[in-house]
């Protein structure tokens, strides 16, 4: 069996598309998976790192207001579905499962013309313009969250056994050393998804001496493409600035609270192990950033401000009377945890063997 997947550009889309492939994998070794993503996405460091095939496609952007770009779609995308059908031939495609992204439309588009099954999985309450697309082309359609029309099956987000298995409270002390931090101190993780967010970038440093003086460390994650002006003097408590993590179980491990933004992979991955998190949806797309902190902060696993209220203030007022309540912490942690989904990767991957055979 050839199973193709199609998810690309942030690592929402990829991370859950290689953790099926890994489930499949473990299901049954003799599985063929092929990934197809397009030049400019993570895809191109994240899928050959993790040992699987990647064939690249062109990207094709969907305006989502009516300009001269528009024009330009029609054609465009015809070259992509001819080179994502070429990718099916090549590979003998048995089933293809979509996760959004540049690639999924073309991809989409493809397998309805070469009559292979389509599975997609959003894991957004709302779904890109692929994903929309493709949910009109199947029956078969999941979600990482509660689908209150009931159009489709909700199973939660494949994730990363490395997450998934993760005993978060008892690895706290080594990973609180890998990273160079002290074990008893209460501990901010500070991220903004693969790319970082230069707003709570600078919200996190300008509150350092601050959560400093009130004995907390930090460890922030900046972003691979981003810079700051002026980093944190060395002292005590630590604040441990990074460009990037590639063991972000570790850095999980390593907080009581995380202050993020709120993707839909974010919040899957910090319900599943548990930590609470101070949530900051990006102020872009479609709102769905907001739909998902929304749900974690009424479950009480988590807090939710808007891009435009973050400042170092609200981390003094609201962020740190938490990391100084153990006994909150510990609340905010075990409700946040009854909002995670372990088990999507393998619900998922029977799925599929089930739809294709």
């Amino acid at each position: 069996m050839r199973v193709v997947l199609a998810g690309g550009g942030t690592a929402g889309h990829i991370e859950p598309a290689l953790a099926l492939a890994d489930a499949l994998r473990r299901l049954d070794p003799r599985i063929g998976i092929t990934c197809v993503g397009t030049e400019r996405g993570l895809e191109t460091r994240l899928v050959p790192a993790r040992g699987y095939e990647l064939e690249l496609v062109p990207a094709v952007p969907l305006p989502r207001a009516i300009t001269p770009q528009l024009l330009t779609v029609p054609g465009r995308l015809a070259g992509a579905v001819n080179a994502m059908a070429a990718v099916f031939d090549r590979v003998r495609a048995d089933i293809l499962v979509g996760f959004g992204g540049y690639v999924a439309t073309p991809a989409y588009l493809a397998a309805k013309r070469r009559g292979l099954p389509i599975v997609v999985h959003e894991a957004n309450p709302r779904p890109g313009l692929a994903n929309r697309l493709g949910s009109r082309l199947t029956e078969h359609v999941f979600t990482g969250f509660p689908d209150p029309t009931g159009k489709a099956e909700y199973i939660g987000t494949p994730l990363r056994r490395e997450i998934v298995d993760l005993a978060r409270l008892s690895m706290g002390d080594k990973a609180r050393s890998w990273f160079g931090l002290q074990t008893d101190r209460p501990t901010l993780l500070v991220f903004g998804g693969s790319q970082g967010a230069r707003s709570i970038n600078e919200a996190a440093l300008a509150a350092a001496p601050a959560l400093r003086a009130a004995g907390v460390q930090v460890l922030h994650v900046i972003g691979p493409k981003n810079t700051v002006e002026r980093e944190p003097p060395p002292g005590d408590p630590q604040y441990v600035l990074l460009p990037y993590v590639d063991r972000m179980d570790l850095a999980y491990a390593a907080a009581d609270l995380a202050l993020c933004r709120s993707g839909a992979l974010t919040c899957a991955e910090l319900t599943a192990v548990g930590l609470p998190a101070a949530y900051v949806p990006l102020p872009h797309g479609n709102g769905e950033q907001r739909v998902n902190a929304e749900r974690v902060a009424a479950g009480h696993g988590g807090l939710l401000v808007d891009d435009a209220q973050l400042s170092s203030d609200w981390i003094i007022h609201n962020v740190l009377p938490i990391l100084h309540d153990p006994e909150r912490v510990a609340a905010m942690s075990e409700a946040a945890s009854r909002l995670g989904r372990k088990d999507a990767d393998l619900i998922l991957a029977r799925k599929v063997l089930e739809i294709a055979r």
